[in-house]
């Protein structure tokens, strides 16, 4: 696929003669050699030319000389267009210090010291090592034929791809202040963290926390490349735990088990430099005395792409992970209209229930808000509106869930209303075209809003986020409410949060609840506006005329929450949907971003409703779009994609 600002890393784990800077040199240049010829930068552990554990054999001259000699070895030999990067130890002016080297096209772009250099417990790095504080202003060493910087503040910046390399050594990340938030505030998006931390128990799990979160802290991607187990077992053992992160998600893991030398990760460089444009608090210290060495690397224009594409970004895939993540949404939920019912001193509401999932997510919300409160559920006027779509499936099953939930329920027909309307507009009850289906929508949230007035409550709103992203409502219709719970949550996800409360009604014991909750997940999406087909089966299914729910909510992941382009959210969605047909991709890619832009006058009048997730649509606080936004650029990059 089109690299799309990606940037391949791999962490490696060379086998490791202590003391033997040559054979490690050719153990290097052996797993440079099998890795993807589109690795764009590769990082190596800590002190991985002499052997980390040399212990006093860092005193020795000759393992210093030869150190240095094999790291100019190594610097002829690197393929060309990949930054390599290395540890060893190196002597300048007069001490010795732990140092990793930066290198690109046969030569020494930079040389990074290590700075926070432990002296505890197993650790006793200060025998031999000073820390780059000791440095003087402005050093340099002889490598190579010429003079290389040397600095613990010192970024290197790939003028062709967007990267900016940030180099820690171990210690470093493990302090308060890490070295890589430092280097990250002056631009470093690829932090790379040369390590040689050994194994204790529970140790691995921390390590792995902290290099994730460190990714996230930073809006980075972090690349963790540790000793692996051939240094020395006399007191400890090394496991070559290497990890590659993203913005807080974990891209590659080694672990113990496993033998391989490298790990291999694509980072979004376009993700990272979003964020760090969107959420820019956390980015405006800045550190004015960092030295920046740019080179410029050759444009790689495809990727082989190993990264796993989530097909859908807004559901866990572990089972106990999604069930926790729909139980903590329901009851966000829930406390948002608890809030709003305790500060207006309210103890009824109203709600349209139609047997569909996104009524039966509203009135399970609204039930737990009523527990929250401590108020009588028979204060939620539950309210099914038959209509002429209306088959006998959704009927039954929305006055059993009514009845289950002990809420105050009612059946009022909209047909003789919108008959009437009919006749009174002179619209043919047999042209099922848009007024025909919107007429009833209205009709519904008429009665609701009169009934709220009556019960002296207020009306509930059903829809959902990937409804109000497609503008799929009627305008001042099932559109407009009092407070709209579902504001936020995704198609994909609402049905897996009605299943959780399924699921959870049958461990408590109640089958019957159950049972319903679960034939409501089964039953096709429709808005039940047009007649049933001849057996009384729901007719209109809006997948049939939108595209898959799944295709919109991948699409509305990756445009919102990373503001991808068309081009890159398609070629992603391919991935994620191999058995998908590409037409039927841009056809709903299409379909999106025509409604989207066309339906925003929807979302800039829409009521309250509180946010669950990371993207919401309110006007007053997530999403500011003008209602007159031209959608040409999207469009005419959408129907260009069937030319690639």
């Amino acid at each position: 696929m089109k690299r799309f600002q990606y940037y391949k890393v791999a962490a490696c784990s060379p086998s490791v003669a202590i003391g033997d800077p040559q054979a490690n040199v050719r153990s290097i240049l052996t797993v440079l050699k099998q890795l993807p010829a589109d690795t764009q930068c590769a990082v190596f552990p800590e002190l991985c030319i002499s052997g980390y554990t040399c212990q006093d054999l860092f005193y020795e001259d000759l393992l210093l000389r030869e150190s240095k000699s094999a790291l100019e070895e190594l610097v002829q030999n690197i393929p060309d267009n990949q930054v390599v990067i290395v540890g060893l130890p190196l002597a300048i002016d007069d001490k010795l210090y732990n140092c990793a080297a930066v290198c690109f096209n046969q030569e020494v772009l930079g040389i990074y010291v290590k700075t926070y250099v432990p002296m505890y417990n197993e650790y006793y790095e200060k025998r031999w090592f000073s820390s780059a504080k000791d440095l003087k202003k402005n050093a340099t060493i002889h490598l190579c034929g010429k003079e290389v910087p040397v600095s613990n503040q010192i970024v290197f910046k790939d003028k062709t791809t967007a990267a900016c390399i940030g180099v820690e050594i171990c210690e470093d990340l493990w302090v308060t202040i890490p070295v890589s938030s430092r280097l990250a505030l002056a631009g470093a998006n690829i932090l790379c963290n040369c390590s040689a931390s050994n194994e204790i128990i529970a140790k691995q799990s921390y390590r792995k926390d902290l290099v994730v979160h460190q990714s996230a802290a930073c809006y980075s991607g972090y690349v963790y490349a540790s000793a692996g187990p051939d240094e020395s077992s006399s007191d400890l053992v090394f496991s070559g735990h290497n990890l590659i992160a993203e913005n807080g998600s974990l891209l590659a893991e080694k672990t113990m088990q496993d033998t391989s030398e490298f790990i291999i990760g694509e980072i979004d460089l376009q993700h990272l430099l979003h964020d760090r444009m969107h959420f820019k608090t956390s980015m405006e210290e800045k550190e004015e005395s960092t030295l920046v060495i740019s080179f410029a690397s050759k444009p790689i224009d495809t990727i082989d792409l190993k990264r796993t594409i989530d097909a859908y970004p807004f559901v866990p895939k572990q089972m106990e992970q999604r069930m926790e993540r729909c139980q903590d949404i329901l009851r966000i939920q829930a406390q948002g209209l608890a809030t709003r019912l305790k500060k207006i001193h309210g103890n009824s509401v109203v709600i349209g229930i139609s047997g569909g999932l996104d009524s039966t997510l509203a009135l399970l919300v609204c039930h737990e808000a009523f527990k929250i409160c401590q108020l009588d559920p028979a204060g939620i006027h539950a309210v099914t509106m038959p209509g002429f779509g209306t088959t006998d499936r959704t009927k039954n099953n929305s006055h059993t869930l009514m009845q289950l939930l002990q809420v105050s329920r009612e059946e009022i027909s909209i047909a003789d209303a919108v008959y009437q309307h009919f006749k009174d507009i002179g619209h043919d009850i047999n042209q099922h075209d848009i007024t025909y289906e919107n007429s009833q929508a209205r009709e519904r949230t008429q009665i609701l809003m009169d009934l709220a007035n009556k019960y002296n409550g207020f009306v509930i709103g059903t829809g959902d986020l990937s409804e109000l992203a497609l503008g799929w409502c009627t305008y001042n219709g099932d559109h407009m409410s009092m407070y709209a719970v579902n504001a936020s949550v995704p198609k994909t996800l609402v049905r897996y949060i009605v299943e959780s409360f399924a699921l959870k009604a049958k461990k408590e014991g109640n089958q019957a609840l159950c049972d319903v909750l679960m034939d409501i997940c089964d039953t096709p999406v429709s808005p039940e506006l047009l007649p049933p087909d001849e057996k009384g089966n729901i007719q209109q299914k809006t997948e049939e005329v939108l595209g898959s729910y799944d295709l919109h909510d991948f699409f509305l992941y990756h445009m919102l929450r990373f503001h991808e382009e068309p081009q890159k959210i398609y070629a992603l969605c391919l991935t994620a949907f191999p058995s998908i047909k590409k037409e039927t991709i841009q056809k709903a890619l299409q379909t999106f971003y025509s409604r989207f832009f066309a339906q925003q006058f929807k979302r800039n009048c829409m009521p309250d409703g509180v946010k669950v997730g990371s993207i919401c649509f309110s006007p007053r606080g997530d999403w500011r779009m003008p209602s007159d936004a031209s959608r040409n650029l999207w469009l005419s990059q959408t129907k260009a994609i069937q030319n690639d």
